[in-house]
């Protein structure tokens, strides 16, 4: 294991005999923080520890710079990230890198694609929520639900046209000085996808990375086409079962939006994260919502803007596409599955 990454994150590194299979080749797992504010876990098989060391370094490097592009909270010397262009709202265009201007121009796709249920120009509206809710867990007894009145005037300020994407010159501008992006409902998984499709194509042919459950697998967990097994997190956090589902995975991305992540309470009342944008508050439909397909920007995306859908809108809508499966998680605990989710249950 690299000296550097040793030195600027936690990191456990487990080997395991790989009983199952009849290559001596064994099972490394590495784990490290700090990366997009949540624990990054790779998993994978190798003939030795000096191989595996090499692609979790590499894997680490990769996703340390879409860490720093895509943070909306801090800067860094000598890179324009996403705070740089909410810092410069009807101020100035923002020369950023391809990484910036590809998942922006991919999020305006989504804006679209799911009639404005993820919209990375909320960014106004979250802020509000976001500073409610670390208000509200530093002092649970003066928690408060933020005004409507403020909500509604910061939602004037969300329109996603107002983004302006020159791509020949590598730019973004938000033509409204009140205007920000958040990209918290699709950076994380479109990073994680283009950091493993990278070490993919540098020679990490099986494998399995998790960014803080943004799952992504590559290959095969065998290397001979026994799939990954990937649990689906049970939201009820109480209960014995820590898994509803356990899934075989092979060539494909599994991800989870839900009401238990992120929240804090109100007079009783639980208020998280997934901000509905027709109502400005917290999305009521479900528990939680899993993605199952290929492309892990798409199921992060995909899976927030469901969590916002009724359940015969997001039925409709993963049904239109052939690539997604999706899992709902009622209130009630009933689970619902579309037409093509079955096939990668586990017996």
């Amino acid at each position: 294991m690299g000296k550097r990454l040793i030195a600027i994150v936690l990191i456990l590194v487990n080997v395991i005999t790989l009983t199952s299979c009849a290559s001596e080749q064994k099972r490394y797992q590495a784990e490290f923080l700090v990366l997009f504010n949540t624990v990054t876990k790779i998993v994978g098989y190798a003939d030795n520890k000096e191989d595996f060391d090499k692609y979790a370094q590499m894997i680490y490097d990769e996703l340390k710079v879409y860490h720093e592009l895509y943070d909306i909270y801090n800067d860094y010397e000598g890179i324009n990230n996403i705070k740089t262009i909410n810092d410069n709202a009807g101020i100035k265009p923002v020369k950023v890198d391809k990484k910036i201007i590809d998942m922006l121009t991919y999020a305006k796709e989504a804006y679209k694609e799911t009639d404005g249920k993820l919209n990375i120009a909320l960014g106004a509206v979250l802020k509000v929520w976001h500073e409610y809710r670390e208000e509200g867990i530093d002092n649970p007894e003066k928690a408060k639900v933020p005004p409507m009145e403020l909500l509604e005037e910061k939602n004037q300020h969300t329109n996603i046209e107002d983004m302006i994407i020159n791509e020949e010159e590598s730019t973004v501008y938000l033509n409204d000085p009140e205007m920000s992006l958040d990209v918290g409902g699709v950076g994380k998984g479109y990073a994680t996808e283009k950091v493993c499709q990278y070490a993919e194509e540098n020679g990490f042919t099986n494998g399995m990375v998790s960014v803080g459950g943004n799952v992504r697998v590559i290959g095969s967990r065998d290397g001979k086409g026994d799939p990954w097994r990937v649990g689906i997190q049970n939201p009820d956090l109480t209960s014995e079962q820590a898994n509803l589902y356990i899934l075989n995975l092979t060539e494909a991305s599994l991800v989870s939006s839900g009401d238990y992540e992120r929240f804090y309470m109100v007079d009783g009342v639980k208020y998280h994260h997934i901000i509905d944008p027709a109502t400005l508050m917290p999305s009521t439909y479900f528990t939680a919502v899993s993605i199952v397909c290929k492309d892990s920007g798409m199921a992060d995306a995909y899976t927030k803007a469901i969590f916002n859908m009724s359940y015969e809108d997001g039925m409709k809508f993963v049904e239109a596409h052939p690539d997604i499966e999706a899992l709902w998680v009622f209130k009630n605990g009933d689970l619902k599955y579309s037409s093509g989710f079955e096939k990668y249950i586990r017996e």
